[in-house]
């Protein structure tokens, strides 16, 4: 079984991600790969050292691993970043992530809050270190987009959200201000990305390849009612998804009441859910033929009869995981047969 090339890699994606029948299957083998350095900014050269090590591992991995994983450049960043960009202050733990505090307690706040200036905020460093990497690499080095969130998403972590989510009730008008601020720097930030680094992008959660697009999570839906979804959240993801052409979404809240309000946003082209296995089979029906899948869970029994197990229509971005290289070299026979190659 030979290897196959990365523009072969990228079609089988952008057909797929277009409506081909079928599935992609991606190998998590990585006894080699580089110690995780935790996404402190004082840890930049060694972020680096990470991410260019992994990058390289990722590259000669496609020299004997068949499989649909893309090589790609990431630096690894937490749901801070773009809260420490309005002034919120961050926990750096020593053995966790980093996470941010609130900055506001209440709707009479909102407008004191200032939409910050990209070049002189906390984001700024990132563009300095994906750049590096970008000129070590090449200019058609894929990228892995940095930690992206909602603007809804990102406005729960600016606002204390035991004030919050009454404040959808009571004042909302207090609380589409403020997302509309998020709104307007993270395009900004996207905007200067999406320039720098071409359209082409690695997911930060999970890893998927998109030809274009935007990638975020959105896991605030879960405590809200469908008609809320639909006054706070729907309008900006339709916004993200024309503005960008694509959109890919993870979801780890108890949000299936959301799910039909999911299949209202434009140009939705893969969904991620961290939930229990009940959950995900029925994601699997429910959203079959609308929406390439991607889950934490992806079947039962040895994953070679995991297609077999998907409904009609359906398309699944399988993950797979090998202990040893034989191992992977046999998931990866196994799979490219059970996913219909030839």
């Amino acid at each position: 079984m030979s290897p196959d090339t990365l523009a072969q890699r990228k079609a089988r994606w952008c057909a797929h991600l277009d409506g081909q029948p079928g599935h992609l299957f991606t190998i998590n083998f990585t006894p080699d790969a580089p110690a995780w350095v935790w996404p402190w900014p004082s840890l930049r050269r060694e972020r680096l050292n990470s991410a260019w090590e992994q990058y390289a591992h990722q590259r000669e991995r496609m020299d004997w691993l068949r499989d649909d994983t893309i090589p790609h450049l990431a630096l690894h960043t937490g749901t801070e970043i773009f809260a420490e960009a309005f002034g919120c202050r961050v926990v750096r733990p020593e053995d966790n992530m980093p996470f941010a505090l609130p900055l506001i307690t209440d709707a009479s706040e909102v407008a004191g809050v200032r939409v910050p200036e990209l070049s002189a905020s906390s984001l700024a460093y990132l563009f300095d270190m994906m750049d590096e990497l970008r000129q070590r690499a090449g200019d058609d080095a894929v990228m892995k987009l940095v930690d992206i969130q909602s603007p809804m998403d990102i406005a729960a972590l600016i606002w204390d959200k035991n004030d919050f989510y009454p404040a959808m009730l009571e004042a909302p008008e207090a609380v589409h201000e403020l997302a509309a601020k998020v709104a307007q720097f993270q395009v900004t930030f996207l905007d200067e990305w999406f320039a720098r680094y071409g359209r082409e992008l690695v997911a930060h959660y999970p890893t998927y390849y998109l030809p274009f697009g935007l990638t975020l999570s959105e896991d605030e839906v879960g405590v809200v009612n469908t008609a809320m979804f639909v006054e706070f959240f729907l309008p900006e993801l339709e916004a993200l998804s024309q503005r960008y052409g694509a959109l890919g979404m993870h979801c780890c809240a108890d949000a299936v009441h959301q799910w039909d309000n999911f299949l209202r946003i434009p140009n939705l082209r893969v969904l991620n859910f961290v939930q229990p296995e009940e959950v995900v089979r029925s994601a699997f029906r429910y959203f079959a033929g609308n929406v390439v899948q991607m889950h934490c869970w992806s079947g039962d029994g040895p994953c070679e009869t995991w297609p077999a197990q998907y409904p009609a229509g359906s398309r699944f971005i399988i993950e797979a995981s090998a202990a040893t290289r034989e191992e992977a070299l046999a998931l990866s026979e196994q799979l490219w047969t059970a996913c219909g190659r030839t």
